[in-house]
């Protein structure tokens, strides 16, 4: 090897020494290891590596293989780190410095503290100083410290060297598919990426991590076998057929065959069970499981509905043992009744059963109750104001029921610090309550409604990782993660209606009735069923009309008539809804549904007869709230029944407290939780790449016997 080259290699491997010091290397267990001696060897105590690696308690035995990742003492040097712990011993090729430096050496200073200054060894100072090869170093002495090149070595060199590599996000993984191909846990792959962000789960395509290098035969091709008795008149070709093994495969495995000339009957042979797959693992194939604290292999195959010998032959880690924090693979058509967010398996976790009463969330309330231009002393005026403006109706509706919520989980032992403020729907009052408010240690906001001032306090809270609910809008230009839309989005309504059509379907006649202003609704349920008839209603100031001759050419009289009515126009719908009515009959059998259910159809003027004879069928975010437990605590506060919108406080509210007592962080709440529901709305929180958190969750309702219900899924 050329000197040049050496010199350089040398060098590299020098500062990989003087590196790993300040890094935090792995150490994969060996049999027998306990925490105790790990933390020994690396001069840490047992609290700095469970701090490290939180899937991993106190008094629980180390399997072997488990990777761990090492809070290395940074006042440790190499020289202390004893056993395999060490760096790997170098062997230093001569290298000649590039100048010197003349040191004085001053009162009780060492050699340790010289060469440490000066960033050389202490070897270094002895060559170019050996007076020191007989003598102590003494107060005045002048010393030559020799100074060397500075090697900087590119991030790929380091990592190689430190036992990782960077790895590079391909499309459609997730953090679960690459923890699961590393055979690391989710907290061990954060602590080796501390920009990973910890409000959400993303991870964008070609994003690089850094990563444990896998040590020899990577885990992806390890081998499991099966003992098989060899029935009379066994050949190896039948053998290769039915296990795909060859015979120089099997002769190598059991060497009594040729031993013993053949095959024989009774024979006993070791047989390659499953060769795991070395295909890409990502969401387009395999859903996760993250095994949980104290999850035994009985719960764990009756939580998945697999057996164990599945989950053997695809994650055959799971040999040596479950571990809390490993990553499990399934295939995608395994799902059956689990719960599948982002492709990670959710637990079915009872949120009342599962509340930690030393959690004590912090949340600040953002309403427009706009106070500043009610006078309070005068009652009858303040009241008619209040009855009068629709804002105001809502506000308080959403607020009377926060309160009940906050009583509710007062008597589940929950203790909640509050602060409400009123934004009086202005967006410069929204900015001075964020300067005044010490937004540190918050635990979620619930508001503000208006968008500018929604905005502005998602940016502000974004800076904190302040998860901000919006209790009224659906959607908006806002592009933070931290923001929670709460209401469903008028697209999840419409496809959850043209879904819940298709499944209920055979045969029927499909028709489509639409406003100008509904061209794209009408085009959406095209796209599903692309034989339905479609008719546009012809609008005008002074005329509604629907061409009932051209509308009567569609119907038929062999099949049920489905017709969707697209309009937000209350006198359309007035009109369509009695001539459908009126063409109902038994020869022509109709039924309505809309993908768009606004104000038009709560309008006065529309017949709930009418409604009621058609099935009328929409998707909705709210149920009409039952007699619970909800409704007698308000009226027996308020003397009143709950509106929507205080049904929609309590729900709100009590979800996002239920949540934060069972752990106080929303974000890492949301992507283990499924589907939760209340008196008369659910949650399913659906994490956006580019815009925050978004309800997915909605119901199916329609008028039947002059009562609205609810379509219950079958």
């Amino acid at each position: 090897m050329p000197y040049k080259l050496v010199w350089i290699v040398t060098l590299l491997l020098l500062f990989s020494i003087h590196v790993s010091a300040q890094q935090n290397p792995i150490h994969k267990v060996k049999e027998g290891e306990t925490l105790e001696n790990i933390a020994k060897k690396y001069k840490v105590t047992p609290y700095n590596i469970l701090s490290f690696n939180k899937e991993i308690k106190q008094g629980q035995t180390l399997l072997p293989n488990t990777i761990l990742v090492i809070p290395l003492n940074p006042n440790a040097t190499n020289e202390e780190v004893s056993g395999d712990a060490k760096t790997e011993e170098v062997v230093v090729v001569q290298q000649e410095p590039i100048g010197f430096t003349t040191h004085k050496v001053r009162k009780r200073e060492t050699l340790f503290g010289i060469a440490q200054r000066y960033d050389v060894t202490q070897e270094d100072i002895k060559k170019y100083n050996k007076e020191l090869y007989s003598i102590q170093l003494k107060k005045g002495m002048r010393l030559q410290i020799p100074k060397f090149p500075e090697v900087v070595l590119t991030e790929e060199e380091l990592l190689n060297q430190q036992g990782f590599e960077v790895y590079t996000v391909q499309p459609k993984e997730t953090r679960w598919s690459i923890a699961h191909r590393y055979g690391i846990t989710i907290d061990s792959m954060l602590v080796l990426n501390p920009q990973l962000s910890k409000a959400n789960d993303n991870l964008a395509e070609g994003q690089q991590l850094k990563l444990p290098r896998p040590e020899g035969v990577p885990e992806q091709v390890v081998q499991l076998y099966q003992s098989y008795t060899v029935p009379a008149k066994q050949t190896f070709y039948s053998l290769e057929k039915e296990f795909g093994v060859t015979s120089a495969e099997l002769m190598k495995l059991n060497p009594e065959i040729g031993e013993r000339g053949g095959l024989k009957e009774g024979m006993v042979l070791r047989i390659p069970q499953k060769k795991v797959s070395t295909a890409v693992v990502n969401t387009d194939n395999y859903i996760f499981y993250e095994v949980k604290p104290k999850q035994t292999e009985y719960s764990l195959t009756r939580n998945l509905d697999v057996t164990y010998r599945d989950l053997l032959d695809l994650n055959p880690e799971l040999i040596n043992g479950l571990k809390a924090g490993m990553i499990l693979k399934l295939p995608k058509d395994k799902t059956g009744d689990l719960e599948v967010k982002n492709s990670l398996i959710l637990d079915k976790i009872n949120l009342l059963d599962s509340i930690n009463t030393m959690n004590r969330p912090k949340l600040l309330v953002l309403l427009p109750f706009r106070l500043d231009r009610i006078d309070i002393n005068d009652k009858d005026k303040a009241t008619k104001i209040l009855s009068k403006d629709r804002i105001s109706k809502s506000v308080l509706g959403l607020y009377s029921g926060t309160l009940v919520a906050l009583d509710s989980i007062k008597k589940l032992g929950i203790s909640v610090d509050v602060k409400v403020f009123d934004t009086e729907l202005s967006l410069n009052k929204s900015k001075e309550i964020l300067l005044k408010e010490n937004l540190m240690g918050v635990s979620a906001i619930i508001g503000p409604l208006n968008p500018h001032s929604l905005k502005e306090v998602a940016v502000q809270a974004s800076n904190y990782q302040i998860p901000v609910i919006s209790p009224i809008a659906s959607e908006s230009d806002i592009s933070l993660s931290n923001v929670f839309f709460s209401k469903p989005a008028d697209s999840i309504l419409r496809d959850r209606m043209i879904s819940y059509v298709e499944n209920k379907r055979t045969d029927e006649n499909i028709i489509v009735i639409y406003g100008v202003s509904h061209e794209a609704s009408k085009n959406k349920i095209l796209q599903h069923f692309p034989l339905a008839s479609s008719i546009e209603i012809s609008e005008s100031e002074k005329n509604i009309s629907l061409d009932i001759d051209k509308f009567k050419t569609f119907l038929s009289e062999e099949k049920e008539n489905w017709v969707f009515v697209e309009t937000d126009n209350f006198k359309v719908v007035s009109s369509v809804i009695s001539i459908l009515n009126s063409t109902n009959t038994e020869e022509s059998k109709i039924r309505v549904f809309t993908t768009d259910y606004n104000s038009a159809f709560e309008n006065n003027v529309i017949s709930n007869t009418h409604l009621s004879n058609l099935n009328f069928c929409y998707p909705s975010v709210y149920r009409n709230a039952p007699n619970d437990s909800f409704v007698k605590m308000y009226r027996k506060r308020f003397g009143s029944t709950p509106d929507q919108y205080a049904t929609r406080g309590f729900d709100l509210a009590y979800d996002l407290l239920l949540k934060l007592a069972y752990k106080n962080n929303l974000f890492e709440v949301s992507s283990v939780i499924g589907e939760t529901e209340y008196t008369g709305n659910k949650f399913n929180y659906s994490k956006d790449l580019a815009s925050g958190y978004f309800n997915t969750s909605s119901y199916i309702m329609k008028y039947e016997d002059m009562w609205v219900k609810e379509v219950k899924p079958e």
